[in-house]
């Protein structure tokens, strides 16, 4: 089951979006939201690696053929991503321009996620494939998430897949069969409010942020 960003964001009360993985597009890769296990056959290709994102929100690249879905909830992967390559790690970019190339075709609209530092995280997006925007390179991308002091960053589903909802609207141009249109995908990635009381200010709730993913299934596995 599919459905566009915008309105899988808007259901669940999102303030930021992004398209995810699109894991519904294979029939191999783990798929881990939310501490759950759906999927545990090992990508065809694992060589990309998958962003594993830890209880504490601390990120990190996992490799299938290395390490068993169930031991990575063991672990503490709260949710993981599979469509690659890393960008950066340690603060350094992990892809070049000849192996680029061969993955991607050069220039595409992109989504990416990144992590600075304890809970400050940065996603970029980019259009592509139109006449006011050429799109970017995987290794321009990894430069974009560098420039901003990275220490992880990782590629999401790009081309016509690439959203960027905020605030009740899409943002960007997405592009698809070259016209100007979302593409519907499994899952997002989304920023929301969770609200909670405090035992003092019980008339005054705290707005808390939470850092989401959310599987487009048939049961919609809400997180917020």
């Amino acid at each position: 089951m599919t459905a566009k960003t915008s309105v899988t964001a808007a259901e669940n009360n999102a303030i930021l979006a992004v398209n995810g993985d699109y894991y519904g597009a294979n029939i191999t890769g783990y798929v881990i939201r939310n501490g759950v296990v759906y999927r545990d056959t090992v990508r065809e290709d694992s060589s990309n690696g998958d962003l594993a994102i830890y209880k504490d929100g601390s990120f990190k690249v996992i490799y299938e053929d290395e390490i068993s879905a169930d031991q990575l909830v063991k672990d503490g992967v709260v949710n993981l991503l599979a469509f690659g390559p890393s960008l950066v790690e340690d603060g350094e970019i992990t892809v070049d321009t000849n192996s680029e190339v061969g993955q991607s075709m050069a220039s595409n609209p992109r989504t990416a996620i990144g992590i600075i530092d304890e809970n400050h995280y940065i996603i970029v997006v980019s259009d592509g494939r139109t006449p006011e925007s050429e799109g970017l390179s995987l290794y321009q991308l990894a430069e974009v998430m560098k420039s901003y002091g990275v220490k992880t960053a990782y590629n999401l589903d790009g081309g016509g897949s690439s959203t960027l909802y905020f605030n009740g609207q899409v943002i960007n141009k997405p592009t698809t069969n070259g016209t100007i249109s979302e593409r519907a995908v499994s899952d997002i990635v989304y920023i929301g409010y969770q609200s909670y009381q405090t035992t003092v200010e019980k008339d005054h709730p705290l707005v808390h942020s939470d850092f989401s993913f959310l599987l487009r299934r048939k049961s919609h596995l809400r997180t917020l």
